[in-house]
């Protein structure tokens, strides 16, 4: 049937891929460029700290790579089929209108993971910097907005610089990603060989006293586990897969330029486990032989380049991690906001204006630094795309048999597939609003006997969600036919 397209629902950034351009290598470095950051490093040691060991950090990370990629490549491949970005899928599950719900919701966790990346790229250029008298002067000075001056130049120069790349178009992005995920890897890789030199030995532990290291791990993450226990390493890997929450929906916004499954599926996974794991193991090698060289924990690799006596190896360091964190913040926390605002209004929010509002956003959050701590920060902030996620898997591949109609998704026609209720799916809506309550809301709010769950909001956002929406729909599709 042929449906007359809505401006209010349209425009060329939300219309299916004309150009599927993107092959295995260009997947694969979508994940190098979101995993080889500052704050993928930092999320790694944290929880290297927590696993307590080399081996069991190895498994945690291991189990949790593998949930990754079967995950991520069951949303892939609803690009690869459809086309069309996340905003615009989610239409088919919560209403041509009612999308706009999920769609603001992920922006504004995105726009919560720029500040974070930014602000960690800003934290290797400071930790450089203060190798000299003039800047560490300057850091030392009286404060602003709760930061010092050096270190709110930096943020706002590293700010400024993501947006002179995503002003140049998807391709560049695309480009610039091949460039950013190997050049992370081979500095992490020359950090890691060189500590390890350096400590005479190649080192899988943090040979600390158990109580010590438990009271780290717990400052760090905010997991009250002994290290090394089962329970331990169950939330290291929960952790790790929720560290993807966001990209577990937006996936879609890159996986649709690609030609083929079978082409998707390659860059999923050299990008995913295999990267996951061998990036894991480098930052455990690096963090573990930080701590014999230089006798105390060192969670960021700027912190531990800091250190060098060269200058020029210093600074090699911090361009190449700076980089690599912008990678990660244009890829999870730049385009996907951008599609996410301009599908609010197609007609006055294009690709470029959508994301200057993500990005003026983490400028505001800056002052109140809410991604101090890592592994709870995922957790919180991962726990609300939850429900999100279960209802659309559940839509897409139990009701709707993997069959969307596109064409549907882009008009206003009370007759089409997902107008539902005057464009609303409210059965969805209410779906994630009750997984929410056990995603969101009670870690927070809840008993104190709901904390030890606290690892696992993404999941259980997801199952609650995605079964009380299979069972209020009975099981059958709510779409029109």
């Amino acid at each position: 049937m042929a449906y007359q397209v809505s401006p209010r629902l349209h425009n060329e950034d939300l219309a299916p891929a004309k150009e599927r351009n993107w092959g295995p290598f260009s997947i694969f470095n979508v994940w190098t460029s979101d995993v080889h950051s500052l704050y993928g490093y930092f999320l790694a040691a944290s929880l290297f700290l927590v696993a307590g060991g080399g081996l069991k950090f190895l498994f945690a990370i291991a189990v949790g790579s593998i949930v990754i990629y079967y995950l991520m490549t069951l949303v892939g491949n609803m690009g690869v089929k459809t086309g069309v970005p996340y905003p615009v899928l989610a239409r088919s599950s919560f209403g041509v209108f009612g999308a706009n719900i999920p769609a603001l919701v992920r922006a504004i966790v995105a726009t919560f993971w720029y500040g974070a990346q930014t602000s960690a790229a800003a934290g290797a250029i400071v930790a450089f910097l203060i190798r000299y008298d003039g800047m560490k002067s300057l850091h030392e000075s009286s404060p602003i907005l709760d930061h010092t001056p050096l270190e709110v130049i930096c943020y706002l120069v590293v700010w400024a610089a993501q947006l002179l790349i995503i002003s140049k178009g998807m391709d560049t992005v695309r480009r610039f990603m091949d460039f950013a995920g190997p050049a992370v890897w081979v500095m992490m890789l020359l950090l890691a060989v060189g500590l390890s030199i350096k400590a005479g030995t190649i080192s899988f532990s943090v040979d600390m006293d158990p109580a010590a290291l438990a009271e780290l791990a717990k400052n760090q993450t905010g997991f009250a586990v002994t290290p090394g226990s089962f329970a331990a390493m169950m939330a290291v890997a929960a952790t790790w897969v929720t560290y993807f929450a966001a990209l577990y929906l937006n996936f879609c916004d890159f996986s649709r330029f690609s030609p083929s499954k079978e082409s998707l599926r390659k860059g999923n996974l050299y990008g995913l486990p295999v990267n996951l794991i061998a990036f894991s193991v480098v930052a455990a090698l690096t963090t573990a032989s930080a701590y014999r060289v230089y006798n105390e924990v060192l969670l960021e690799p700027g912190a531990i380049a800091a250190k060098f006596d060269s200058v020029f190896l210093a600074l090699l360091a911090m361009l190449t991690f700076a980089v690599a964190t912008l990678g990660i913040n244009v890829v999870a926390n730049f385009v996907s906001p951008a599609y996410d605002f301009a599908n609010v209004a197609p007609s006055k929010i294009d690709f470029k204006k959508g994301g200057y509002i993500a990005a003026g956003i983490a400028l505001v959050l800056y002052p109140f630094h809410p991604w101090d701590n890592a592994p709870s920060f995922v957790n919180a902030i991962g726990s609300t795309m939850g429900p999100l996620f279960g209802i659309i898997l559940v839509d897409y591949y139990l009701l709707q048999k993997s069959k969307v109609d596109v064409d549907a998704l882009y008009t206003e026609d009370k007759s089409g597939p997902y107008f539902y209720q005057s464009g609303w799916n409210i059965k969805a809506i209410a779906a994630a609003l009750f997984g929410s309550i056990f995603s969101s809301f009670l870690p927070i709010w809840g008993p104190a006997s709901y904390d030890k769950f606290a690892a696992y909001g993404w999941f259980i956002g997801v199952a609650v969600a995605g079964l009380t929406y299979f069972a209020i729909t009975g099981g059958k599709s709510p779409h029109k036919k």
